[in-house]
């Protein structure tokens, strides 16, 4: 019983930090991943896979703004947000209080980023 008591479910079946692959129409576009904050987490070209964490602090989830440049076509932002994770609902079934209120929250685990992101260009006006 005290096992279920002290369990965190997110925590124990899922993770914090999350693969995410980002691509663009067309590939090959400049990529810059910023935080909340404005600061740059990470930046390459389509199509890029990174780890992003899915938490911005206890009971807090994270969202990045994308931007993509590409010759030709207009600037493009595009929000990245992490939604809530099912298997942190599993703190209830397992009776984890602790999971819950204290571990899942810290750990980032009751949020996941979903993947893949495709992000259209539009060609830009000429003038």
């Amino acid at each position: 019983m005290l096992v279920l008591a002290l369990a965190s479910c997110a925590s124990i079946v899922s993770k914090s930090d999350w693969l995410v692959t980002l691509d663009t129409e067309p590939s090959g576009a400049t990529i810059t991943i910023r935080d909340e904050d404005g600061n740059i987490v990470d930046s390459g070209h389509t199509p890029i896979t990174l780890s992003l964490s899915a938490k911005d602090g206890f009971f807090t989830k994270a969202d990045y703004d994308v931007e993509a440049h590409y010759p030709g076509y207009a600037e493009s932002h595009s929000t990245l947000s992490a939604q809530m994770n099912p298997w942190y609902f599993g703190n209830l079934i397992f009776g984890g209080v602790i999971g819950l209120f204290l571990v899942d929250p810290a750990t980032g685990a009751m949020w996941k980023l979903k993947d893949p992101k495709v992000i259209h260009l539009t060609a830009a006006a000429t003038q």
